[in-house]
């Protein structure tokens, strides 16, 4: 199944831009000194939080540790993805705080709720220098067993040949770009794959062979591609995720910014289909250089039956 209903969330309690990722993430704005960045963070955490709830998603919040120096926390969707077979995977990121982030406590939470059928740590990398950063780096099409990633210093094919041997899955590997060139940290921020559109900004896509092969994996999977500019990938246009509400209807979850940036028929192709939960969280990605999908750690797991 392509979407979930069910989430979690890390409220954040030491959100600031983090100095170890600015080589390679250029969506962190170098802005002024926020007087209290926290304060707003939580702000927009709590927000986007209720905006999803009300949507009809459920929402697990788990609190960031106090002093664990992870300023980068509220991104869960980096370091673990839990998937439909039961598979629970653990990733190798590339900043050294970020690894922090891995929690044991986390994962014994999920396996307490749900039926874990086996634990795939690929953190082991981190040794050798190679990464692959969850749902950052990997587009997952669930239905059709593909994954797309754009290659960069977090997404590394060695490590995504791993995890296709574990997983089952097929990743179709391309190099994506901003508009001076740089190659795009993660792939979230330049695409998005849901049950029938995938967002992507296809002119950050240089070489024409892979542009190529990669719109025609998408049509033959049944996607119809929403194409966006620069402007709107850097307004995290394709940071968004969709979700199913409990009631079984496709949620567009995204910030109030992406939102803004989609031109009136993209909107009006989007809203006549799903409902939306939205979030003012320009802190965050400002600071953080990542949005409204990075913030969501799907969890597409079993639940466990209640104990009577």
């Amino acid at each position: 199944m392509q979407t979930t209903q069910s989430v979690f969330m890390v409220r954040p309690s030491g959100f600031a831009a983090n100095l170890e990722t600015r080589h390679s993430n250029f969506f962190q704005k170098k802005t002024e000194e926020n007087e209290n960045p926290m304060a707003e963070a939580l702000m927009a955490f709590n927000g986007y939080a209720d905006a999803l709830r009300q949507a009809g998603v459920d929402v697990r919040v788990i609190e960031e540790i106090n002093g664990q120096e992870t300023p980068d926390a509220l991104f869960p969707n980096n370091w673990i993805a839990l998937l439909e077979d039961g598979t629970l995977f653990t990733f190798p990121m590339e900043a050294l705080n970020r690894r922090r982030e891995r929690r044991q406590d986390i994962i014994a939470q999920l396996a307490n709720d749900f039926v874990v059928e086996r634990r795939i740590d690929l953190s082991a990398h981190e040794r050798t220098g190679r990464f692959l950063e969850g749902t950052g780096s990997l587009i997952l099409d669930h239905d059709h067993k593909l994954a797309y990633a754009c290659l960069s210093s977090r997404s590394s094919p060695e490590v995504g040949r791993e995890f296709e041997r574990h997983s089952g899955y097929q990743i179709v590997w391309f190099d994506a770009v901003d508009r001076n060139n740089q190659p795009i940290y993660h792939t979230n921020v330049m695409m998005s794959v849901g049950v029938q559109y995938a967002i992507i900004c296809v002119e950050s896509l240089r070489n024409q062979a892979q542009k190529s092969a990669l719109i025609a994996t998408l049509e033959r999977s049944g996607k119809t591609i929403i194409d966006v500019s620069f402007a709107q990938m850097e307004a995290f246009a394709c940071n968004v995720l969709e979700l199913r509400a409990e009631d079984g209807n496709p949620v567009y979850a995204m910030s109030t910014r992406a939102w803004a940036s989609f031109t009136p028929q993209q909107q009006a192709l989007i809203g006549s289909y799903a409902r939306l939960a939205l979030g003012p969280i320009d802190i965050i990605e400002d600071l953080g250089g990542g949005g409204a999908r990075c913030m969501l750690a799907e969890i597409f797991l079993q639940k466990k039956p209640l104990s009577v």
